[in-house]
């Protein structure tokens, strides 16, 4: 190859950024969730003021996006099945824990929170204290027994 084609090559601008994939599902938050979607828009809006790079730019539409199309739902205050914003305390695997059920941008799996979009959540679904649950992870069906469950 040329030396003129690979210095055109060299001199070529980034190119922006992938736009961040949104969930086609409905964007269901809880009040705090809707609460981190909100200081996050407003940190990012701050930040491109002094700073127009483009990932910023990326990261402020995705989260225009989330803002403008969330769904707050309060969480029951007293559950007796397991629905969105529910805490759950359950059994899988001979060990207890508990687990909240939230918003897919609220999902923090090193905080016990998961997307009420995952397969957990989805099996967990309706289930109430007592009942055990069949879990499908990839090809070996679990039991999960739910303990007990406390709002949100």
């Amino acid at each position: 190859m040329s030396r003129a084609f690979t210095k055109e090559i060299d001199d070529a601008p980034e190119p922006p950024p992938l736009e961040r994939p949104i969930s086609a599902a409905p964007n269901l938050v809880t009040p705090s969730g809707a609460e981190q979607i909100t200081r996050t828009l407003a940190s990012l809006e701050a930040q491109l003021a002094v700073n127009p790079d483009p990932s910023l730019k990326r990261d402020q539409r995705y989260w225009a996006a989330r803002h403008a199309t969330m769904q707050v739902l309060t969480p029951d205050a007293h559950p007796t099945s397991v629905g969105f914003g529910t805490f759950v305390t359950i059994k899988r695997a001979g060990k207890r824990m508990e687990l909240q059920i939230v918003g897919e941008d609220e999902a923090d799996p090193s905080q016990n929170r998961i997307a009420w979009t995952a397969p957990l959540a989805k099996a967990l679904d309706g289930a109430e204290p007592g009942e055990t649950v069949e879990l499908d992870a990839g090809g070996r069906v679990q039991p999960i027994e739910i303990i007990g469950l406390r709002g949100g």
